[in-house]
């Protein structure tokens, strides 16, 4: 299965639009470490610190969720409303809306949204994605076309205002 959604190349974030989540960001716990292939440990989180993150996950994880409530409505279009500047500059409104509905409709109708998993990601300037923090909410999704389970990606970028915005939607083959 090919990946949904021209914004899928900015997939590794999608802060929640103006119909969603736009409050502002909780000063980050710590910051994200860049995209390397490193085996090293994050930063050790105090008490404070790991029910803050908690608490982002799951105000991201709702804002995740009407995304893709939005998406299972039709109104992919509503979702590049809200989004962040660097998603909307990267794909047309029309764009986005007719790849992400093509997609869907290929997949047929909602069956089941599973557990998220949710990951964290800062990307510094000069790297294929815009630079930012990006969190980025997974969800195996199962749809009545399509025998096994989907991976559907709702990303976020924590924009310049410090608003948490969509950046981004796609669905793959869970293999991917």
């Amino acid at each position: 299965m090919r990946p949904s959604g021209v914004l899928m190349m900015l997939s590794l974030c999608l802060p929640a639009g103006a119909l969603m989540a736009q409050a502002p960001a909780s000063a980050p716990v710590a910051p994200a470490p860049a995209p390397a292939a490193s085996a090293r440990p994050g930063p050790v989180l105090n008490a404070a610190q790991q029910a803050q993150l908690a608490r982002q996950d799951e105000e991201m994880t709702l804002a995740a969720q009407r995304v893709a409530q939005l998406v299972d409505t039709n109104q992919a279009a509503q979702v590049w409303d809200g989004a962040s500047a660097v998603a909307r500059k990267a794909v047309t409104r029309d764009q986005f809306a007719t790849s992400v509905g093509a997609d869907r409709n290929r997949l047929g109708a909602l069956v089941s949204r599973g557990k998220p998993s949710i990951t964290r990601v800062q990307y510094p300037a000069g790297t294929s994605v815009p630079e930012g923090i990006y969190v980025n909410v997974s969800f195996p999704t199962r749809f009545a076309n399509n025998a096994q389970p989907v991976r559907e990606l709702v990303s976020f970028r924590l924009d310049e205002d410090k608003v948490w915005r969509a950046s981004g939607y796609s669905l793959r083959a869970a293999n991917n």
